[in-house]
């Protein structure tokens, strides 16, 4: 199953890990690949203490603009990726939407992994602008829509809830 989380919405790299949780939990093994975060996130800290569920993050501190840094980094992740992979039964991509609607990578680097995985793995796909290519592959989508955001009134990222 190919499962995307995206939209502007708070809450999609929450919903991923709260699935590779219910996953772990049941038995299953969990590998988390995050693009364009540093691996700083609580949400990090609290998986590293599940035996079955791994992270690797693939990122630097901070967010856009992205550079060629990014594109390395992504690269390295996608390597890692497709070495890892077999070894797992559920793999969260965490903002790869993000990295395809920068151009960071083309999609033509995800579908190899999409076409040849998504019938016997779990996979998760996060982040915001899911391009359409990955929508019509998926079979599960939820769209999360902000409907009303306090960053808008000023209060700043907090930690353990924004990351």
């Amino acid at each position: 199953m190919i499962f995307i989380l995206t939209g502007n919405g708070k809450g999609k790299t929450t919903s991923a890990v709260g699935m590779g949780v219910r996953a772990s939990g049941a038995g299953k093994t969990v590998l988390m690949v995050q693009f364009l975060k540093d691996g700083s996130s609580s949400e990090n800290k609290a998986v590293a203490k599940i035996k079955n569920f791994k992270t690797k993050a693939f990122g630097r501190k901070g967010f856009a603009p992205y550079d060629k840094k990014d594109s390395v980094l992504v690269q390295k992740g996608l390597d890692f990726l497709r070495k890892e992979i077999r070894n797992f039964q559920m793999v969260i991509l965490d903002e790869i939407n993000v990295v395809l609607d920068k151009g960071i990578v083309g999609i033509s680097e995800i579908m190899p992994i999409l076409e040849k995985y998504g019938k016997v793995k779990d996979l998760v796909l996060t982040g915001r602008n899911a391009p359409a290519v990955i929508l019509k592959r998926a079979d599960l989508i939820t769209e999360f829509r902000e409907v009303r955001h306090y960053f808008k009134k000023g209060i700043k990222a907090r930690k353990g809830i924004e990351y």
